[in-house]
């Protein structure tokens, strides 16, 4: 989105449920952009060489236009010499989570995290001839349809809210898991040695993709996180670094060529000024309240519960899954106009609604029961309070099942009335952090390296990480590295 209103990722099937409410990808275009998602699997495209809109609604993509061409064009190498050609698409999304995933309908996407731990091009081309590998062992396809984009497909034409709160309680757990395929060990052993193969036929040291495996179970290890990312989605192995090593080593016997191509230097320059970790400016959460510094707005979250910040909305979650509370942008030109809309889109008629202003700002607070859309469905009842903050409409909409609703209402009220102007200039002034690359000034330690670059001690074995060094090794003079600030 051009401005972003939600970009974190954090929210699997909770964020696919409730697209319907939304309509695009940022608060200042919703009101122009509203596609209609798909209402069963069977209607879906095979998007191919276009990202899914459901995918780049649950993380934006990555305005990198250097780091956009470098994945399509090795993207589209390996595809030329690949087991099954096709006309496949490669995409950067906007998500700090380090991460990548290849979807049935042929496209593969990089999260900006993982592109930040990448070292070199060979790494960087290995796991991408292993994402496409997926695609072309047709991996994605053995999977279950639940488990699956094309599975989000169905969740999309319903947002019955029985679905919703069972998504609560369990699948959304998995966080952004639901858009990676589980595989098989099988699967991800094959998928190792087509990576092995299609890096090394267009000219890379696929060994260098085994010590990517090094890095990233390192970053995990300190991170103690149950949050997703590569390794959690494509199962590890104990000798899985050895078994790479192993065949990129064969691979290099038979390609009939001497040199492979690593470019250290070259991708390390071509990711200066990437953002690193959570983008603070598309909303961040901090004691108990969430802030969004581009769009100016602040509102508490209750207390206890989760939070998941996506492109589309904001959602709180209540810890047993019991309650949901989602803010978006609601479109239409007055009140009146927005919660027609939005209560369309939700499924609730007859719909009791009612002017008011909550902590000064005009707004329209409704309440209604979801339809029922088949016998074995059980309504959610909603509580919907849409506030107009200048020409922008937001809404808070609260859902419970009709027996414990009663028991949210205080929280999903709190979180409404609190809604402000956001004024605080610490807040509305917070930056992201950003990869810069250094250059070694004389044969030192990693660690000297980071004190002369003014980074403090406490991120030492962070910053080594992110090196896939060690903070006792030496750096030669002229050798770049990274490290990470303002």
């Amino acid at each position: 989105m051009n401005t972003p209103l939600f970009r974190s990722v954090r929210a699997g099937a909770v964020l696919a449920l409730l697209l319907p409410l939304a309509g695009s990808s940022s608060v200042t275009d919703w009101a122009a952009r509203r596609p209609t998602a798909p209402a069963a699997p069977a209607a879906r495209p095979l998007q191919g060489a276009k990202p899914d809109p459901a995918v780049i609604a649950q993380f934006g993509l990555y305005n990198n236009t250097k780091l956009q061409q470098l994945i399509t064009a090795r993207g589209k190498q390996m595809t030329a010499i690949s087991d099954r050609p096709g006309d496949y698409g490669f995409t950067v999304v906007d998500s700090p989570i380090i991460n990548a995933f290849a979807t049935p309908d042929g496209h593969v996407y990089f999260t900006r995290g993982i592109m930040a731990y990448f070292n070199n091009e060979a790494q960087f081309s290995g796991v991408l001839g292993h994402e496409l590998g997926h695609i072309t062992a047709q991996h994605g396809k053995k999977q279950s349809r639940n488990n699956t984009i094309a599975g989000i497909g169905m969740i999309l034409g319903s947002v019955l809210a029985p679905r919703v709160m069972q998504s609560v309680g369990g699948i959304v757990q998995q966080g952004v898991g639901l858009w990676m395929l589980k595989y098989s060990r099988g699967d991800e052993n094959e998928a190792d040695g087509l990576g092995v193969k299609y890096s090394t036929k267009i000219g890379y040291d696929a060994s260098y993709m085994a010590d990517f495996f090094q890095t990233l179970e390192r970053t995990e290890a300190q991170s103690g996180s149950s949050i997703p990312t590569f390794l959690s989605s494509h199962p590890n192995s104990a000798d899985r670094y050895t078994r790479v090593k192993q065949l990129a080593a064969q691979a290099k016997q038979s390609a009939g060529r001497k040199t492979f191509l690593v470019n250290r230097d070259q991708y390390l320059r071509s990711i200066e000024g990437l953002t690193f970790g959570e983008d603070p400016r598309q909303g961040f959460v901090e004691n108990s309240t969430f802030y969004h510094p581009d769009l100016k707005f602040r509102f508490p979250i209750p207390s206890g519960w989760k939070s998941n910040n996506s492109p589309e909305q904001f959602q709180m979650q209540e810890p047993n899954g019991k309650a949901l509370l989602v803010f978006l942008g609601a479109s239409g030109n007055s009140l009146d106009a927005a919660a027609q809309s939005l209560a369309k889109s939700i499924g609730v008629a007859n719909a009791q609604a009612q002017k008011t202003t909550i902590n000064g700002f005009p707004a329209l607070v409704f309440e209604g029961d979801q339809q029922a859309q088949d016998q074995q469905s059980t309504p959610a009842h909603v509580l919907a309070q849409l506030i107009q903050d200048g020409n922008s409409i937001y809404a808070f909409v609260g859902l419970a099942s009709p027996t414990t609703f009663g028991t949210y209402v205080p929280q999903f009220q709190q979180a409404a009335q609190g809604y402000a102007r956001l004024t605080e200039a610490d807040k509305l002034n917070r930056q992201p952090e950003h990869i810069h690359i250094r250059t070694a000034t004389g044969t030192q330690t990693l660690a000297s390296a980071l004190a002369s670059a003014g980074i403090p001690s406490k991120r030492y074995e962070e910053m080594a990480i992110l090196n896939g060094m060690k903070t006792t090794d030496k750096l030669p003079k002229g050798m770049l590295y990274k490290v990470v600030g303002k």
